[in-house]
């Protein structure tokens, strides 16, 4: 008996792996800042995480497996931008010069500018051009911890082209190590050919399309725009009925421009997240409360879009709702590859606090994905880490142009 004992502790420690001599923040939710309660280890046990605590408390089985000692470094889970639209073709900087000269972003949209240009850009891309577009992108994420990423379509507005980019995001994770999240956004805006004919575009393109992605395996989650230059509530919630009838979980960009009610709309079907929400009132904010509903906060196009109206964070904090942040990367209202730029915006432009925009990359990030195996440091839980140098989790988001970056650890691996 004891010679077995021996034995699988030796196989345990050929599996495991130990990090040590570093400033670990958990994440996890209820306990000190940060989740710091003096834990300087952590054991890895091939893809998950097997422990967690101070070195001199670690578990015998693991006393004889290989260890890296972190020199002091602060470890954290694997950022996770939970809003990306990371995949699409061309670019906008015409645009963009448009509105340093005065245009809108609705009037550039209603001049066939915004969303729309870059669907023609997406049209004309062939699956291998996305997915070559695509990687520089991620590797930028990626080169700042990020071990997890969303992806939505919404640039090709016809069932050929909004497969085609759930295919591309589906063969960036085969490419590099990360996962990837797909979720459609066929109702992302109304394409030029169904001018006017919103509701026939939801009948012949956007419900069948989600349809045969969803028959594909190539959706994760349904999301819509639910704006004046996009889908009216009701429209939207055709769109959630046929996702609620597929079993898949919705998302939604809402209150960006005006307040159309449709985070409480998408509230109402369990909606993993409401993202932008800058015009949501209180009764918005409760309905989120009471779903579980995570806010996602959207910097990045607030800062490009030059908004004045912020999103509601002391209302969100009053009722508790679970506030991510996320790069909301896209080719026109948030041109931004970076998870760490846009904690520090949402800290210096909302005025979150550190820990709060490092939950909301990491924790409540995962819940707006519906991912429950990442997000926090604990046993179980996915081995996605990010290892940093610095010495206080705070520098996180205090920086602007610099990243801290020692190592990632994916599924286990460094």
């Amino acid at each position: 008996m004891r010679g077995q004992v021996e034995s699988l502790l030796r196989v345990t420690a050929l599996t495991a792996s130990i990090l040590t001599n570093c400033t670990i923040a958990t994440m996890a939710s209820g306990q000190a800042p940060y989740g710091m309660t003096g834990q300087d280890a952590l054991v890895m046990d091939g893809a998950a995480i097997a422990w967690v605590g101070r070195r001199h408390d670690l578990p015998e089985e693991y006393l004889d497996a290989p260890i890296t000692d972190l020199a002091g470094r602060l470890v954290t889970p694997g950022l996770i931008d939970c809003h990306t639209h990371l995949v699409f073709g061309g670019h906008r900087a015409v645009e963009f010069e448009m509105r340093l000269n005065g245009a809108s972003y609705e009037e550039v949209a209603r001049a066939g500018g915004g969303i729309i240009s870059t669907v023609t850009d997406t049209r004309d891309a062939s699956e291998d051009d996305l997915v070559a577009g695509a990687l520089p992108r991620l590797d930028a994420l990626i080169a700042e911890g990020v071990t997890t990423v969303e992806i939505k379509s919404g640039y090709g507005l016809n069932a050929l082209v909004e497969l085609r980019m759930l295919r591309a995001a589906r063969r960036l994770a085969q490419l590099r190590p990360v996962t990837v999240k797909t979720t459609y956004l066929g109702a992302h805006a109304v394409p030029p050919e169904y001018a006017g004919q919103a509701d026939l575009y939801l009948e012949e393109v956007c419900i069948p399309t989600l349809h045969a992605g969803h028959e594909e395996g190539l959706i994760d989650a349904v999301d819509a725009f639910c704006e004046g230059i996009a889908f009216q509530p009701a429209q939207v919630t055709r769109v959630f009925e046929a996702a609620a009838a597929l079993g898949l979980p919705v998302k939604i960009h809402a209150e960006q421009l005006s307040n159309l009610g449709g985070a409480a709309l998408a509230a109402g079907f369990g909606a993993l997240s409401a993202d932008h929400i800058e015009y949501l009132d209180e009764a918005g904010v409760q309905a989120l409360a009471d779903a579980g509903t995570a806010a996602v906060i959207l910097p990045g196009a607030f800062y490009t879009l030059r908004e004045t109206q912020m999103p509601p964070i002391d209302l969100l904090r009053a009722h508790k709702v679970p506030m991510a942040v996320a790069t909301d990367a896209n080719p026109g209202s948030s041109p931004m590859t970076s998870l760490l730029l846009a904690m520090n915006m949402a800290a210096t432009l909302f005025r979150m606090t550190p820990e709060e925009t490092l939950a909301g990359a990491t924790r409540n990030a995962a819940l707006a994905l519906g991912l429950a195996d990442r997000g926090v440091i604990a046993p179980g839980m996915r081995a996605d880490l990010a290892i940093w140098d610095v010495s206080i989790p705070a520098e996180l988001s205090y920086r602007m142009g610099f990243n801290p970056l020692y190592a990632r650890v994916f599924g286990g691996v460094m």
